[in-house]
């Protein structure tokens, strides 16, 4: 741990997490140095990356004047958020990140301000919040009992959800994958020789755990860029309600 004691100090989770953000801006930077009109092989694959967010969430959620003008923020949360979550299954780092609640804290937070923000200079403070708590068209009475609930569901429950939703999937398959490798040394070194015979159950249950894992980590910095478009979509039409 280094500046033990300090206000700045920084543990391994922390160091691993400046890793991978400087390996994807690396890895951008990389990409698009010398960009050609056959593109590469990195590239490519960085291109690939992009048009899969603009097309499947950006365009496909916002439409595409308003997909083009969200596009940088969603990337930026989509490939931050797939980079942080790779971490968990890179021998030697073999931790997501976001397994800790302050960076998937952090992106929610980003996402609450830009859906906010782009509620309330469409349509006012006012207006907005209103057209957000309140449900038309159902009777007076039952309006003490939604505006609560819309209120909490909208402004309270959102960041909460997408908070917890990324760390707890991330911190889940780390244990998991712990579980699963840690089986296998004891089964291998510690054990009595008779048990030795389920160390490559183990493994290979670790091996397939950690495919599956990748597989989790695509699917999250989706679910996670898709629920921020979703969000600014509804708060750029919040008043069809």
């Amino acid at each position: 741990m280094l500046f033990e004691g300090t206000f700045i100090e920084i543990d391994r989770l922390v160091l691993v997490r400046v890793l991978m953000t400087a390996v994807l801006i690396g890895f951008m930077l990389a990409a698009f140095r010398s960009p050609r009109i056959i593109p590469g092989r990195l590239q490519n694959i960085a291109e690939f990356g992009l048009v899969f967010v603009k097309e499947q969430i950006c365009d496909e959620v916002l439409g595409k004047e308003s997909g083009r003008k969200f596009f940088p923020l969603i990337a930026t949360i989509f490939f931050t958020v797939l980079f942080l979550n790779f971490s968990g299954i890179v021998p030697g780092l073999n931790i997501s990140t976001n397994g800790r609640i302050a960076m998937p804290l952090v992106l929610a937070v980003i996402a609450y301000i830009a859906f906010n923000y782009v509620g309330i200079k469409k349509y006012g403070f006012m207006k907005y919040m209103r057209s957000s708590i309140v449900v038309p068209g159902v009777p007076p009475a039952l309006h003490v009992l939604l505006i609560p609930i819309e209120f909490m569901s909208t402004f309270l429950l959102r960041p909460f959800t997408l908070t917890v939703r990324l760390m707890a999937n991330m911190l889940a398959g780390h244990i998991l994958l712990v579980m699963f490798f840690a089986a296998t040394q004891f089964f291998l070194f510690d054990a009595d020789n008779w048990m030795k015979v389920f160390a490559p159950f183990s493994l290979l249950a670790g091996i397939a755990f950690t495919l599956f894992e990748l597989l989790v980590i695509l699917l999250q910095a989706y679910v996670f860029a898709l629920l921020v478009a979703i969000y600014i979509g509804q708060a750029e039409h919040v008043d069809s309600h």
